[in-house]
């Protein structure tokens, strides 16, 4: 059982890190406009199935799908390995079924994408569908650890009021993340020059680009303010629960950190590596917050 336990382990990190390379290569095909430079079809690249003589576009837009096939049939072992080996905690089955189910529809909405075309709405969710994806396969690994651990631990004591903080910063976030999707595929990302202000002006004209860009800052310098607000219940209360404690820390640390990317990538002027590096603080911020909420489930009232 702890090798088995081991190799599952070992097999979720690997996981893990590959969604989180999908999110990066997500980000690089949008970034640099790539997601037709494989023509209106899929999964062949121009009616073939390795492109031969690729551009740099195409190329980009082709290691995306080759590597989002594979880590699809990767996450689906997982799930499986998953429920057969810890099937027993109470999440696993839950995580390994939205895993597998918003891989796929990941990978359907990116094929409609390419071959029908979608809404800037609708392209919006794909991003948010890998984010879910990648959330549930981190959470499965760290059950994979977790198995066998006491329940002080795992199980705290919290506030009822605590609880829905959690919960509540994780549905928020994923709100966020949709907005700042929304602004990447209406292009709306340069509506708003400068930061903190928005062309020279606290309060902005809210019409159309400009509007959908504020309304993207506005969302998440809340969410930076409910984060830093339940960061600091957890220093006055839950410094002993080591796995709480320091998910918020380190959800403390990726929300700052996303607030000063995206600073960054105001003022250098959507650089390719600051626009990615935003996209892999908000993953790691949206999976964070995940496990803080999972624990925030199955926590004891006081």
């Amino acid at each position: 059982m702890n090798t088995m336990h081991r190799m599952l382990k070992f097999f979720g990190i690997i996981t893990t890190l590959g969604m989180l390379l999908v999110i990066i290569q997500g980000a690089l095909v949008t970034q640099t406009g790539s997601g037709d430079a494989c023509g209106a079809e899929w999964p062949l690249c121009y009616g073939q199935l390795i492109p031969e003589n690729p551009a740099v576009e195409t190329l980009i837009e082709y290691t995306h799908r080759l590597v989002s096939g594979i880590l699809g049939i990767m996450v689906i072992a997982l799930s499986i390995w998953s429920w057969r080996a810890i099937g027993h905690l109470r999440e696993t089955k839950l995580f390994a079924c939205l895993a597998v189910t918003f891989i796929i529809f990941q990978g359907l909405l990116g094929a409609a994408a390419v071959v029908w075309g979608q809404s800037d709405a609708v392209m919006a969710l794909h991003f948010g569908f890998s984010l879910i994806s990648f959330a549930s396969v981190l959470l499965l690994t760290i059950l994979a650890f977790e198995d066998g651990k006491p329940a002080s631990l795992t199980k705290p004591l919290i506030t009822k009021s605590l609880r829905w903080t959690l919960i509540g910063n994780l549905i928020f976030t994923y709100a966020v993340v949709y907005t700042g999707a929304y602004v990447k595929h209406t292009g709306s990302g340069g509506a708003c020059a400068g930061w903190p202000l928005c062309n020279g002006s606290l309060l902005p004209s809210l019409t159309g680009s400009t509007g959908i860009h504020f309304g993207h800052r506005m969302a998440a310098g809340l969410l930076f303010i409910t984060i830093l607000m339940m960061f600091i219940k957890l220093l006055k209360s839950h410094l002993n629960n080591k796995p709480l404690f320091y998910s918020g820390l380190l959800t403390m640390i990726f929300i700052t950190a996303q607030v000063a990317s995206g600073a960054v990538v105001i003022f250098t002027g959507f650089t390719l590596y600051a626009t990615m590096a935003h996209a892999v603080i908000v993953s790691l911020l949206f999976g964070s917050l995940s496990y803080m909420a999972v624990i925030a489930s199955r926590s004891r009232i006081r």
